[in-house]
């Protein structure tokens, strides 16, 4: 199940299409719905997913997942993600539902707002005071709380689904 995602938009300086349109961004201007991914400092891929419309760079970071039957720490983070699902950039442009590869699909967990905690997000130097990163509360897997928010307690971790397989 994804538990925490970052939201990403050219409007502001932290998208890798604030600028403009390159050969290395350009399937997060793309078709909504496909996957964008991009090698971090080198070192790790990050899995994102692009969203809104075409000519509009926009994506959502995805930064955590909790995976059944695994170690609630396994793919909690982007790099962590990505390593757990054997992602590079070969899945780059694909369709996020129609691939033989990785497929995001509808859970059947139905979430509140208040299952849900909105937050600054991580990791970035630019635009980082924007609320833009959500966490599911209950969930071990996260990548970081926010200042304050307890991790849950073991027993209530019980409850895996698997959204992202």
């Amino acid at each position: 199940m994804i538990v925490e995602t970052e939201a990403y938009s050219q409007e502001e300086e932290a998208c890798h299409g604030y600028i403009k349109k390159t050969p290395s961004n350009e399937v997060l201007f793309g078709e909504p719905g496909r996957f964008y991914i991009y090698r971090s400092y080198g070192i790790h891929y990050c899995l994102n997913v692009v969203t809104d419309k075409v000519n509009f760079a926009s994506g959502v970071l995805i930064r955590a997942v909790s995976i059944l039957n695994k170690n609630e720490r396994e793919a909690a983070g982007p790099g962590l993600v990505t390593k757990a699902f054997d992602v590079d950039n070969k899945l780059n442009s694909l369709d996020i539902f129609d691939n033989k590869f990785l497929v995001v699909s509808k859970g059947n967990t139905c979430l509140k707002e208040k299952d849900l905690i909105q937050t600054t997000r991580i990791g970035i130097s630019k635009a980082k005071n924007i609320k833009w990163r959500w966490y599911l509360k209950r969930s071990r897997s996260i990548s970081k709380r926010e200042k304050g928010d307890k991790n849950p307690k073991l027993k209530n971790s019980s409850k895996n689904f698997s959204a992202l397989t």
